[in-house]
């Protein structure tokens, strides 16, 4: 089931938490919506999953408006303050959760053990959820979103607090989910980003200003290919003179004269790799690194919002 956001706003008093953003997220697809706090990604979250009125603008899910149907069981939710009733056992809780969604009753229990399994709770079902560690926690979560089988899925900060194993748990879980609902996931954890979701979309002051895949989003910003090479058997002035006189390359700098290690820069939307490779060969000179440089995510992140 997809999702479509047209020329959403928000606004509280003078302020747009939401700015006119249009955006649309296909079956199957994880989605990362990034962004600064305070940029609208938790108001943009909130009223795809009907927790606030869209007041201009609208939200389609699987084409019907949210404005006029009630979707929110088509929805599973988990908010970045994870809702959960520590005083409760998992399992009675996850029943609980299944039986305000309205969830068949005769099926309520089969289904809350298909959850328990699928989010790995089975050594802790029996606990009380004040007993949990976070990471455990964040599965309960992720339980209570998935509760009702949901075609989508809205995921605020899952991992937010949670130790490096414990965000890798969670990633391969959302990884397995997304094969086959349509998660829109929210984190401040940009490494995050990169292995779990397919598309990135950032949100700065309530505006879009990016949305396309990481590497997309690095070619974009780039706008040239950079290399790291190191060259090997040559003069160092006689190496630098020759690549700087390729059609192809805009500039060259020596990163390590002592290693023969070289930056080089090509033209736009022009890479100079095999032309490298060429005069190589041509001066019988052994290359023995090209490695592409690709800008990073969190370089990019800041380039975005820090205006």
């Amino acid at each position: 089931m997809d999702i479509k956001v047209l020329n959403l706003t928000k606004q509280y008093g003078a302020q747009k938490a939401v700015d006119n953003i249009s955006f649309d997220v296909k079956p199957g697809e994880i989605l990362g919506f990034l962004g600064p706090n305070g940029a609208g990604k938790t108001t943009t979250m909130k009223m795809i999953a009907q927790y606030l009125d869209v007041e201009h603008g609208d939200i389609l899910i699987g084409g019907k408006s949210v404005k006029d149907n009630n979707l929110k069981r088509q929805i599973g939710y988990l908010p970045e303050s994870n809702p959960l009733y520590y005083e409760m056992p998992i399992m009675d809780y996850l029943e609980y959760v299944a039986s305000l969604q309205g969830y068949p009753k005769e099926k309520i229990k089969d289904r809350v053990r298909e959850m328990i399994k699928v989010c790995g709770l089975d050594v802790e079902k029996h606990k009380l959820i004040s007993e949990l560690s976070k990471g455990y926690k964040q599965r309960v979560g992720l339980a209570q979103a998935m509760i009702h089988d949901p075609e989508i899925l809205i995921l605020d900060e899952p991992t937010t607090g949670l130790d490096p194993n414990q965000i890798i748990e969670i990633r391969d879980l959302i990884k397995n989910l997304g094969r086959q609902k349509t998660v829109l996931f929210s984190t401040h954890i940009l490494p995050e980003v990169e292995a779990t979701c397919d598309r990135i979309l950032i949100i700065n002051k309530g505006k879009i200003v990016a949305d396309g895949t990481a590497s997309t989003l690095r070619q974009q910003s780039q706008g040239q290919d950079v290399y790291h090479v190191r060259i090997e058997d040559g003069n160092i002035d006689d190496i630098v003179t020759s690549i700087r006189n390729m059609a192809s390359v805009e500039s060259v700098n020596v990163l390590d004269a002592g290693k023969h290690k070289f930056e080089v820069v090509s033209k736009p939307n022009i890479p100079s790799n095999r032309h490298l490779f060429q005069l190589c060969v041509d001066r019988k000179w052994v290359i023995t690194e090209l490695i592409p440089f690709e800008t990073k995510l969190e370089d990019i992140f800041r380039d975005l919002t820090m205006n």
